[in-house]
């Protein structure tokens, strides 16, 4: 089942994260956030752009949201997604679901263009895999450009790729992005 993601979820969200900044290098997160500063993430996302959340028998077992890809107003057609699934729960679907669904609602919202920023090793390590970029293709996105040993994690450079999905046509000036809080009561629906 998936829903919006609230403020009062930042406990069982972060716990999700936590494990992906203490174990692995696909954040580049060094230090786990606080409760706090991880509620005040989720309303400032929940402001402009859809934050969703899968469970399953009562608990969140993934979740995914958008953000500006760039702050100046010519970016506002694209936007970034992240996704975070339970540590042991990938590969059950629940990452496929979260896209699709959030996919749907940036659409609502006239975004035409969804990005990834993944972390990328040179060499695959016990902290990193290509499983995100292999994920990520699977999905339909397409590699953009790679930046070389640009961050330090476990004692290990790492690189960084970005990889784009195309959601719109790209025809013509781009309709004014909907902040997703118009939208929020119609893109319910689709969930």
């Amino acid at each position: 089942m998936l829903r919006f993601a609230t403020p009062e979820d930042a406990e069982e969200l972060l716990g999700i994260y936590e494990y992906y900044i203490r174990n692995t290098a696909i954040t580049f997160e060094k230090e786990v956030p606080s409760i706090e500063d991880f509620k005040t993430r989720i309303e400032q996302t929940l402001r402009d752009y859809p934050y969703l959340v899968s469970v399953k028998d009562g608990d969140i077992v993934g979740y995914a949201y958008a953000s500006r890809f760039h702050p100046r107003a010519a970016y506002d057609p694209s936007a970034e997604a992240s996704i975070y699934v339970r540590h042991g729960l990938t590969g059950g679907g629940f990452g496929k679901e979260l896209y699709v669904a959030l996919e749907k609602i940036l659409r609502m919202q006239h975004v035409e263009t969804v990005t990834a920023c993944i972390a990328t090793p040179e060499i695959e390590d016990a902290y990193l895999d290509r499983n995100s970029v292999q994920y990520h293709q699977h999905m339909g996105f397409r590699m953009v450009g790679e930046f070389k040993r640009c961050a330090y994690k476990f004692d290990t450079w790492y690189n960084m790729v970005w990889m784009e999905k195309w959601l719109g046509d790209h025809e013509g000036a781009p309709e004014p992005l909907i902040p997703f809080q118009t939208i929020k009561n119609e893109a319910e629906k689709l969930l």
